[in-house]
């Protein structure tokens, strides 16, 4: 049940932002092996305490039940005894884990990348708990994205190579819409279900209909972000994109097709974590193709 608190199933959103960085400082540098398995680590490490966090905070305010179309190895606390102090506590130790190896990297690469893992600790706590989470606004797409998507990149790219530059964040940008959208598809398909809690998410301020196109235009920005940053940066992996529409295709047009109800949101959310694994990892072998 800590495995499944641990939610591996997420995992991709913070594996594949270190493999894209990973891939653009082997452009640059010849990057530590033994640093990028350590800040792998951690990066799983805090996707793990998120998740762990989500769960307790949303099953203490009783925002999840067994009537959501909740898969019962993502509701851990729903579906089994299990004492909610337990989780919090799990929680807060794989945090806790994670900023313990930290103190690797910052011996390695200085006090960088702990001043941008401080923030997004700060958001990993202010996501779920707090009067009024970021979960519960319109943020909660933009704010996973641009941590999970985005910080992850930027502070693996540096302590990787030695050196800040915010060229990272700007290849991050594909994996920023990718683990955006995982947030988006959860929420679209739980519309009714946060309008009755009184969460403000972003798909409940635009409304079904809006929210899906919304949705549609980012899979298409997505897709289109990954092809323009290979030709402007990495023009010797173009190649790799060809094959990368190839494989992603069937998924993005099933994920396309899919309503993003309650009643889908089991299979949607499988589509979008297949997704993400398949365009984060033809986007980062493009970019090794450079190295």
């Amino acid at each position: 049940m800590m495995l499944q608190l641990a939610a591996p199933h997420t995992w991709p959103a913070a594996i594949l932002p270190c493999f894209v960085a990973y891939a653009a400082a082997s452009v640059a540098t010849s990057p530590s092996l033994v640093m990028a398995c350590v800040l792998l680590a951690i990066c799983i490490l805090m996707q793990s305490a998120v998740n762990a966090f989500n769960d307790y905070y949303d099953f203490v305010k009783e925002a999840d039940s067994a009537d959501d179309n909740v898969d019962p190895t993502d509701a851990v606390l729903v579906y089994n005894n299990v004492n909610p102090k337990h989780a919090l506590a799990l929680a807060v130790g794989l945090l806790v884990a994670a900023f313990a190896l930290g103190a690797y990297v910052i011996w390695v690469a200085g006090l960088i990348p702990l001043a941008i893992g401080c923030i997004g600790a700060l958001f990993v706590v202010c996501y779920s708990a707090g009067k009024t989470p970021i979960s519960y606004l319109p943020l909660g797409e933009v704010a996973s994205g641009v941590v999970m998507g985005g910080l992850i990149p930027l502070a693996c790219y540096q302590a990787l190579t030695g050196t800040f530059s915010w060229l990272a964040l700007l290849w991050a940008a594909p994996t920023v819409i990718g683990v955006g959208l995982i947030m988006m598809t959860n929420n679209t398909c739980d519309i009714e279900k946060d309008v009755e809690a009184k969460r403000h998410t972003l798909p409940v301020v635009l409304g079904r209909a809006r929210a899906v196109r919304t949705y549609h235009a980012l899979i298409v920005a997505w897709f289109a972000a990954i092809v323009a940053l290979t030709a402007a940066w990495f023009s010797k992996g173009l190649i790799v994109c060809v094959f990368m529409v190839l494989a992603g295709w069937p998924i993005a047009k099933a994920l396309w097709n899919n309503p993003l109800v309650a009643a889908s949101r089991i299979g949607a959310m499988g589509q979008i974590a297949s997704l993400n694994v398949v365009l984060g990892a033809f986007y980062g072998a493009a970019v090794l193709a450079c190295a």
